[in-house]
């Protein structure tokens, strides 16, 4: 599931050494670096377009599913970054079906992409090493219970039926619940 988070992206965990976006200045909502510095998202999104042609939501998707959905450059930076490549002419639009405009390589495109193919490797590499390490390290449904478990207790033991043997009860359950998730 695709969802934009503030600002330019979506960086789903925090640390991993990346970071946000194409902007300075922009951060993920943990902090850290950005996941892009300069013209890096640029690179990215010209070899996406380069081994097939693709519009502004396919790219967007192509990137997180590289990173195993920890990372999503929002519409606020793939579609300005893909006029900066039209205007450039590294890119140009194609004829396709429906509202969304397609783009493809042009030739220029291609030789820039060849004379950063270095550069453009280390930046692939660097996604799709953020997308393991998030399938290894994804503990949003971890989060979301424990944030769950938090609002349980709160509410129960803010309750006005409360007694001193329900708040010992409840301290058993979670202990339990501890005791098994050290013996996973």
């Amino acid at each position: 599931m695709m969802r934009f988070g503030q600002g330019y992206g979506r960086w789903a965990f925090g640390g991993g050494g990346f970071g946000h976006d194409a902007h300075p200045g922009a951060r993920g909502r943990h902090g850290g670096r950005r996941m892009f510095d300069g013209g890096e998202l640029r690179l990215v999104l010209l070899k996406l377009i380069a081994e097939q042609p693709r519009h502004g939501y396919d790219l967007i998707r192509a990137v997180e599913e590289m990173t195993g959905g920890t990372y999503a450059p929002s519409p606020g930076v793939v579609y300005p970054t893909l006029t900066m490549l039209q205007d450039m002419g590294h890119i140009e639009e194609q004829a396709s079906e429906g509202a969304r405009k397609a783009f493809a390589v042009t030739a220029e495109g291609e030789a820039f992409l060849g004379g950063k193919a270095d550069e453009v490797e280390a930046l692939m590499e660097r996604l799709r090493h953020a997308g393991g390490h998030g399938a290894r390290h994804n503990a949003a449904p971890v989060k979301r219970a424990m944030g769950n478990l938090a609002a349980a207790v709160q509410h129960r033991v803010a309750g006005e039926d409360m007694t001193h043997d329900m708040v010992h009860d409840i301290a058993a359950i979670i202990d339990e619940a501890a005791q098994k998730i050290e013996r996973l």
